[in-house]
């Protein structure tokens, strides 16, 4: 099994959070609480917060969350909600690349593909536990060659899918993956299906004119890199 597809296998999310309405300001609270610099750094790429980059969640950082969450929640009706793993991983985005994760499927469930976002963006300790995996003693194989910071889905604009069966098996690799690009791709969209190096066919991002070390710097410093529409 190819690196990158053991890295999906390995995120296994926790799903406590998620209402059944789809709403996000609890689940933002569960995936950003142990880093709310990192949440307020994606609430900054959306031009949400205005505050110090600071780690503190005070009045600032929760009406721009509560923001956020109002302008996810207007982005769900134009394509709908989704499964609990892939609301999940859909929440965790910016508000760019959620509402073009959310077009995705609808794009290709004419013909009969059964996609799940199952990872969207990790906060760098999370990166850095994946990273460990199949290292310094670690069981198991290794699963991604980025750390914390050197990923794209650090950044809250990547994406990864799955293929799943109609019984609910899950195939990490096949033609559908590339079935599903070619009907659910959009000019706003890279697919990791076209790299030169690195090749993941399940992995989907925001374009990006930057490389990873000034778009991380961006992040972290927050300054925009999201492209307009």
């Amino acid at each position: 099994m190819p690196a990158d597809t053991r890295e999906h296998a390995a995120i296994q999310a926790p799903l406590s959070g998620l209402n059944h309405n789809g709403k996000c300001h609890e689940l933002c609270i569960v995936l950003f609480s142990d880093d709310v610099l990192f949440f307020q750094r994606i609430l900054r790429a959306d031009g949400l917060y205005e505050g110090n980059l600071d780690g503190q969640w005070g009045p600032k950082t929760e009406r721009a969350a509560k923001e956020f969450e109002k302008l996810a929640e207007e982005i769900r009706p134009r394509a709908g909600t989704f499964d609990i793993r892939s609301e999940r991983s859909l929440s965790t985005l910016c508000l760019k690349a959620q509402n073009e994760a959310r077009l995705f499927p609808c794009r290709v469930v004419g013909d009969g593909l059964n996609v799940r976002i199952i990872s969207g963006t990790r906060i760098y300790a999370e990166q850095n536990a994946l990273y460990k995996k199949g290292r310094f003693g670690n069981r198991g194989p290794v699963v991604t060659n980025a750390r914390g910071g050197f990923s794209n889905h650090n950044f809250g604009i990547a994406r990864d899918i799955g293929i799943f069966t109609p019984s609910g098996g899950y195939k990490a690799d096949g033609p559908e993956y590339e079935k599903a690009a070619q009907k659910g791709l959009s000019p706003e969209i890279e697919w990791g299906g076209n790299w030169k190096k690195l090749v993941d066919k399940s992995h989907y991002q925001l374009r990006q004119h930057f490389q990873i070390a000034e778009l991380r710097a961006r992040f972290e410093e927050g300054n925009p890199f999201i492209l307009p529409a």
